[in-house]
């Protein structure tokens, strides 16, 4: 092999409590040097693929690996969630990380975690904390720590899915500044952005099979693979969902936020550090409609997601209903609460297990099976939550925190990863729910996602 050159030979990998591989028997060459954009649809093994490359398949995670996945080089790995990437407290000494882990000389360490920190967008000093960041502010720290590396082969995993529009152009400008010269595979849903970067593009069917693999301009002449986002294709239309499936149980409140302002801590050994996420927010989400919340990353959404929760104290303001006073059972039953890390939530063995989890703690009933039908997840009832892909874990995490139909519906950027035939799922899902009158709140960055209210946010303020 050439020295940046990535192959895959007869790979295949089944993750364990899996009935199926995910990828089966698959064959793949990229050249060193080369740029390859890996698409298709949720579940379709990208991320596997890199994984794969990486060597973390069978040793760190565990399933059933044949066939071989090799490179020749170095390898800088973008995982799909970036908050399992941060391994130190403040942004310098995370980039670091790696660096001193190739034992450069002091000066060289600092001179690339600066200049990194720089072409990623990140406007904070070394010293700032990682606790302290959003999520689509720890994706551009991971990746900080990717090109600091100045790796052979670049192995990126949805690299902007969670940034606005304009750092996501920052972000990109600055992957493809540090891939000159390296070999590239990148992952993304939305791939339009990346076509003008890459030099070949591999479709991969809902199984883990190569359906396409040539170069661009072939891709483009050819008909729009299914389950791919396609450049030019409409937005499709939210899945009809039934309205049995999302009328709220209880009362849908009126959530106010007056003047709210949050200070987040940070506990250490040296002590508690304080950031303001939040400064005099004033907003409401009324029952019957959805409002997203918008804004760059690190705007303070997430942070204005969790107050209307219950899940975050203020410091200033008030917040209409407390629900902080709430026991935890009240809170469950009257708010479901998606996260940004979906994993964060899941609390059972099996999928089925963990969409009716809610409800048996509440004694009440769930149609596991219909819901599991709505967002594409039914075949994957007795499988662990842990074993699916990143979208399907979003999906799930919605799924489990929406079944048991809660009058207030708060999700933290629910069509990350998804692809038009899924988003659809989750994008009817959350319709149907404001139709059926809950209260739904969203924070998020996809444009398309349909919305009766915006209130934008930047710098921890309404803008």
């Amino acid at each position: 092999m050439a020295r940046g050159e990535a192959r895959l030979d007869g790979f295949t990998w089944k993750p364990l409590g899996r009935r199926d591989p995910v990828v089966a028997g698959l064959d793949l060459t990229v050249g060193a040097g080369e740029r390859v954009l890996l698409v298709g649809p949720s579940g379709s093994g990208k991320s596997t693929i890199l994984l794969g490359l990486a060597g973390a398949l069978g040793a760190s995670i565990a399933g059933e690996l044949s066939g071989t996945a090799s490179v020749d080089g170095r390898i800088g790995l973008l995982l799909q969630n970036p908050a399992d990437a941060v391994v130190a407290e403040h942004l310098g000494r995370d980039v670091a990380f790696g660096l001193e882990n190739l034992r450069l000389d002091r000066d060289e360490i600092w001179r690339r975690v600066d200049c990194a920190l720089s072409s990623v967008g990140l406007p904070y000093g070394r010293d700032h904390p990682t606790g302290a960041l959003s999520g689509g502010e720890q994706q551009r720290l991971a990746l900080a720590g990717v090109l600091a590396l100045e790796p052979d082969v670049l192995l990126l995993d949805e690299p902007t899915a969670m940034l606005d529009a304009s750092t996501a152009a920052t972000v990109r400008d600055a992957i493809v500044a540090g891939a000159r010269g390296r070999t590239m595979i990148v992952v993304e849903h939305h791939i339009e952005p990346w076509l003008e970067h890459v030099d070949r593009v591999v479709v991969l069917s809902p199984g883990g099979e190569v359906v396409s693999d040539g170069d661009v301009a072939g891709f483009l002449a050819g008909p729009p693979p299914p389950g791919v986002w396609s450049p030019g294709m409409r937005t499709p239309e939210p899945l009809d969902v039934p309205t049995d499936l999302v009328r709220p149980a209880g009362p849908a409140p009126t959530v106010t936020l007056d003047g709210v302002s949050v200070d987040l801590v940070l506990r250490t050994l040296r002590g508690a550090q304080r950031t303001r996420a939040l400064h005099d927010v004033t907003a409401s989400l009324d029952p019957g409609s959805v409002t997203a919340l918008t804004g760059p990353s690190g705007a303070g959404k997430s942070t204005a997601l969790g107050v209307a929760g219950g899940l975050i104290a203020v410091v200033d303001g008030v917040v209409t209903p407390d629900l902080r006073r709430k026991r935890s059972r009240e809170l469950a039953a009257a708010m479901g609460w998606v996260p940004q890390n979906p994993e964060h939530g899941f609390l059972t063995r099996t999928v089925a297990d963990e969409v009716g989890h809610t409800a048996r703690r509440l004694g009440t009933s769930v149609d596991v099976e219909r819901v599991l039908e709505v967002f594409g997840l039914a075949r994957f009832a007795p499988s662990n939550p842990y074993r699916l892909s990143g979208g399907e874990q979003r999906r799930l995490a919605i799924a489990a925190a929406l079944a048991h139909r809660p009058g207030l519906v708060l999700l933290d950027e629910p069509t990350v990863g998804q692809d038009p035939v899924t988003w659809a799922a989750v994008a009817g899902w959350i319709a149907a729910s404001a139709a059926a009158g809950a209260t739904v709140g969203v924070s998020t960055h996809d444009a398309e996602l349909p919305r009766d209210v915006e209130v934008r946010m930047a710098a921890g303020a309404i803008a």
